[in-house]
């Protein structure tokens, strides 16, 4: 099925149509496969990052065999370096957005839904606690603004160097040649469900 995603570039409506060697589509085969061994399957995501004018990097968290794990990430950097210049960056990179989940790229890429929402929850939480309408919306500024750095990958600190953000990171290892993240694709078995 990895191979069909790679083909369909990641749209799942097309992976489901499509034949695999049993010359099933993969629909028809996932319900043969539910009824012979009893267990739900789905297939429920599928993303895809093309590699045109980019480096992709890939990490498998707690592999179990090669590239299989409970917790992957595919990131896709722009820059005009050579791969082998950046190769720890795209893995350390891979490892940050493993690690701390984040949601967006930067600010911009971020859920405008998912701001309002976390706003609504931070002013019910300040209406209940009793203070004044100016330190309230001080305090709930201060939280939307950790919100948006803890789930954003360029503001987020550096895990390997807590003192620094992302973005300090690649400014510093990028000099002359920019490097600008792309996509990221996270993926956790279970999330979401």
């Amino acid at each position: 099925i990895s191979k069909l995603a790679l083909l369909e570039s990641g749209n799942l409506e097309n992976i489901f149509i499509s034949k695999i060697k049993n010359k099933k589509n993969v629909k028809d085969s996932l319900v043969d496969l539910i009824s012979k061994i009893g267990e739900k399957i789905t297939l429920r995501r599928s993303d895809f990052i093309g590699d045109e004018k980019c480096i992709n990097f890939s990490y498998v968290h707690s592999s179990v065999k090669k590239n299989i794990g409970k917790l992957g990430v595919i990131l896709s950097l722009e820059t005009k370096k050579p791969k082998n210049e950046i190769l720890d960056l795209g893995k350390q990179l891979a490892m940050q957005i493993a690690a701390s989940a984040p949601l967006a790229i930067n600010k911009e890429n971020l859920d405008i839904n998912l701001i309002n929402k976390e706003k609504e929850i931070i002013k019910e939480e300040l209406k209940n606690s009793g203070k004044e309408t100016s330190i309230a919306d001080k305090i709930a500024m201060g939280k939307i603004n950790k919100f948006i750095n803890d789930n954003t990958l360029l503001n987020q600190e550096w895990i390997m160097e807590p003192k620094k953000k992302v973005k300090d990171i690649i400014k510093e290892f990028s000099n002359k040649d920019p490097i600008k993240i792309k996509k990221f694709i996270r993926y956790k078995v279970g999330e979401g469900v």
